[in-house]
């Protein structure tokens, strides 16, 4: 029998069985243990060598363990809960200029300008947990770098996905905010395809590497991936909140509850559904109560590979607009605590057709005024 504080999350088509099968599992270890004493200690109990060791998005490590060593972990009063690792993918569907940018500065839609203060970022800097990111793009100008990889041997974007949203949060064409510092810590390969456990290990590096770089005005992290609901990643994402970091996440694009999937699912992150040119709700976008605020998300123009651009749809290609506007609004001064409810605040009401009543009705908008140091 499990006791009442140590959990084995498995899938569903997974919990059928009686004894857990060999394979991956994360396991997070009880808040207020020494860290890295308590990962250590239960190891080397276990005679594992870890795949990943979390320090900083929490305190736990991912390995491969027989049957025999998950019935131990469960019996160990140290361990808050185990979970079967899990794939996650990134959340983009077809391909076809670009209106999502401007569509973020004015009151209605077809608007062709973007308008914004020309602070554009600048000081803060920007998370993406991706694919990586081309940080040697001229869109970006000299401003991202391809921080660490946790998804294979190539330290490069093998697909694209992620420098489509870097591009979005950052580039001087398309990004919302045109001055920040980009970092992209590569979770998916060139498949757009990854395991919790290396999403986790991005998590923990940017707990970690947010306070390293130089990031006057805050930190934002957008994660345009997910999977089904995981405790373990939620955990990891609420504690980046808890870091003082801004966490936008894609709602998903199976066109159903949010509430479902993670990170999507975390109630400390700003979930974003996705909204197309006309104002209509994309019908692949993900809803529900969990859903924080609406963004562009249909047919968005960004930076791609070799210097390219690409027209690609999602709640992945939404969720880098809130992570822009987010470090536009650190930008101005505006504090990160509080700035999921700031920026559903700032959000145009009831514009947006085609919105279940479960959902919130708020499109994102930067809230511009004309004056005199505006672009």
């Amino acid at each position: 029998m499990l006791s009442a504080t140590t959990l084995l999350l498995l899938p569903l088509a997974l919990a059928a069985p009686a004894q857990p099968s060999e394979g991956t599992f994360i396991v997070k270890m009880k808040d207020g243990l020494i860290k890295a004493e308590a990962v250590n200690a239960v190891v080397s109990s276990l005679g594992v060598h870890p795949r990943f060791t979390y320090e900083h998005a929490f305190s736990g490590f991912a390995a491969t363990l027989k049957p025999d060593m998950v019935k131990k972990l469960m019996a160990n009063p140290d361990v808050e809960f185990v979970e079967k690792d899990a794939k996650v993918s990134m959340y983009e569907t077809q391909p076809d200029a670009d209106w999502g940018l401007a569509r973020l500065s004015n009151q209605k839609p077809n608007a062709t300008t973007y308008k914004y203060d020309d602070s554009a970022g600048e000081g803060t800097c920007a998370f993406i947990l991706d694919t990586g990111i081309d940080a040697s793009n001229e869109e970006f100008e000299g401003r991202a770098k391809f921080l660490a990889n946790f998804a294979d041997k190539d330290d490069t974007d093998g697909h694209g996905h992620g420098t489509h949203v870097a591009g979005t949060i950052g580039s001087k064409t398309y990004g919302v905010a045109k001055k920040a510092s980009l970092f992209g810590v590569k979770v998916l390969d060139a498949q757009g395809s990854g395991d919790n456990s290396a999403v986790i290990k991005g998590m923990d590096l940017i707990a970690k590497e947010a306070s390293k770089q130089k990031c006057p005005k805050g930190v934002v992290v957008n994660m345009s991936l997910g999977g089904r609901k995981s405790a373990s990643v939620n955990a990891a994402a609420a504690r980046i909140v808890q870091a003082g970091l801004f966490l936008a996440v894609a709602a998903g694009n199976d066109g159903t509850d949010a509430s479902s999937y993670s990170p999507a699912s975390e109630p400390l992150a700003c979930t974003v559904g996705a909204t197309t040119r006309t104002d209509t709700l994309a019908k692949y976008s993900n809803t529900g109560s969990i859903v924080d605020v609406l963004a562009p998300g249909s047919n968005i123009t960004s930076t791609w590979l070799d210097s390219k651009t690409k027209s690609i749809s999602g709640t992945s290609m939404a969720s880098p607009h809130v992570a822009g506007i987010a470090a536009y609004f650190l930008g101005t001064g505006q504090k990160v605590q509080g700035l999921c409810e700031y920026i559903a605040k700032q959000s145009l009401k009831e514009s947006v057709t085609g919105v279940p009543k479960d959902t919130v009705n708020l499109l994102i908008n930067n809230g511009y005024q004309k004056g005199s140091n505006r672009s």
